[in-house]
């Protein structure tokens, strides 16, 4: 994959102090790049960009994607942009709607119209697998989808639709990415919206039991970071022009249910806590808004992009268990 890294560019990361920006700006400044977080840490951890903030190539931007001049700011001179800033999480969308809303649509379209106007070359962005909504087909195909099941689903669409009509309108280059449950190193254990898997990690370490939301039978296409960070660079430099004005499925291409999901890290978390041996799960009611099953086709990505990810579930668990296990006890 060696030819489609990025490199000798001048990348805007926005959000790049959350988890997946931290990750992407890590890599790019270890291929040569200049590299502009922008973030106004709402959900970021400045612990994740500390090491990077004594590269000469690193500049901060504090700052947020609702106010224009900030993104116009952001993008001078710039080449590419990889748009990670947003407000996630299905609860916290449903329980206020109105600034999910204002982030990641008025935010989104900021973004676009201050990277048009810079002539920015390439603006990838991190779409969702929650845009697939209540469409019940498996695997999931780009070009089918359903009704949104929440206020976040409605503003990752959206920022589709704006995406769409910037190329079609202005010919502006873009590619979204919808994210499948991606998980792995610096993703946040702890709060309200933390995700299933560090949020599990963190409490079975600690000897807490995890709840698992309904039965357990619920199925998502986990994708560790590593592949992520190759489908945004192989979208950031790919010279095929039917790749553009395109959304791709960013997943592994497999599911795994939550009581396997609880399985495999019980195995996995044993020799850091024997007694997670006899741990068993605690079963609470089902979320608003949840999808019941998600798995994506991931054939679209491997033809257009060359995408082809490298880590699956098991092996990404592993190395963020690694990671956590080292990072929670510093």
């Amino acid at each position: 994959m060696e030819q489609h890294l990025i490199t000798g560019k001048k990348v805007l990361v926005t959000g790049g102090a959350g988890f997946i920006g931290s990750n992407l700006v890590e890599a790019l400044l270890q291929q040569d790049n200049r590299v502009i977080c922008l973030d106004n840490f709402a959900t970021g951890k400045r612990a994740n960009i500390v090491d990077f903030l004594e590269y000469p190539a690193f500049t901060l931007i504090e700052g947020d994607i609702r106010d224009l001049t900030t993104c116009r700011q952001a993008v001078e001179g710039v080449d590419i942009v990889l748009h990670q800033a947003a407000l996630g999480s299905v609860p916290r969308s449903i329980k206020d709607p109105i600034t999910t809303n204002q982030v990641n649509i008025d935010g989104f379209l900021n973004m676009l119209v201050a990277a048009k106007e810079a002539g920015v070359a390439r603006f990838v962005y991190a779409a969702s697998s929650s845009t697939y909504g209540d469409h019940p087909g498996l695997p999931k195909v780009e070009d089918t989808i359903g009704r949104p099941l929440s206020p976040y689903a409605v503003t990752k669409y959206v920022n589709e639709l704006y995406a769409e009509v910037f190329h079609r309108v202005y010919g502006f280059a873009t590619i979204g990415l919808r994210y499948f449950n991606v998980f792995g190193r610096r993703q946040d254990p702890e709060g309200a919206y933390a995700a299933v898997i560090p949020k599990f990690i963190g409490q079975m370490l600690r000897g807490e039991a995890p709840v698992i939301n309904g039965d357990g039978s619920h199925s998502r296409d986990f994708t560790y970071i590593d592949n992520v960070i190759q489908i945004n660079q192989l979208a950031a430099t790919t010279t095929n022009p039917q790749a553009l004005n395109q959304v791709y499925n960013t997943a592994f291409g497999a599911n795994t249910n939550l009581n396997e999901m609880f399985a495999i890290l019980k195995e996995l978390l044993i020799p850091y806590r024997s007694e997670i041996a006899d741990m068993q799960p605690v079963y609470g009611p089902e979320r608003p808004g949840d999808v019941k099953h998600s798995l994506a086709d991931i054939s679209k990505a491997r033809q257009l992009l060359g995408y082809d990810p490298q880590v699956d579930f098991a092996s990404g668990l592993q190395k963020t268990i690694a990671w956590y296990v080292k990072h929670l006890q510093d």
